[in-house]
């Protein structure tokens, strides 16, 4: 079996879990593992392998209620994230100029630290787009780019 993906939630109403729930159902059929992590802790996520991480932004751009301790973790990180690959869906409302911003900070925040993004940025528009569609339309370019690694 391939190595297992970490997903990554950052969630205040629930949306965003049920996102990450259908991305690791069609993970398995693919045949990769999944851990769910709903509280990301940066001391406890393995800083070697694939995050999958799925936030959406609250408020005025901030992290969703659910990684905000992460946000803190990940501002103050210094050490580099290079043996780190991932991929970014980024999740809000594009009524409000802070649209998906938690997303895209995150996004560069990994690569600073070196990590190496699979495929582009992922951002849905809760108010235009259908969720789970667009993310399992998205998906294959993450689970391409995995497999040409191997």
């Amino acid at each position: 079996m391939a190595e297992t993906i970490h997903i990554l939630i950052g969630t205040t109403s629930g949306n965003t879990e049920y996102l990450a729930d259908q991305l690791s159902e069609a993970l398995h059929q693919q045949g990769f593992a999944t851990q769910l992590h709903d509280e990301p802790d940066l001391g406890t996520l393995p800083t070697e392998g694939t995050w999958l991480v799925c936030l959406a932004s609250h408020g005025a751009g901030d992290y969703a209620d659910s990684m905000l301790g992460f946000y803190d973790q990940i501002s103050l990180h210094e050490d580099p994230l290079k043996q780190l690959k991932y991929a970014v869906i980024a999740i809000g409302e594009s009524c409000y100029d802070t649209y998906c911003k938690a997303g895209r900070h995150l996004d560069s925040r990994l690569q600073e630290l070196g990590g190496k993004r699979l495929t582009s940025r992922l951002e849905i528009d809760m108010l235009e787009d259908d969720p789970e569609q667009k993310a399992l339309q998205w998906l294959p370019n993450m689970v391409n780019a995995l497999n040409s690694e191997e």
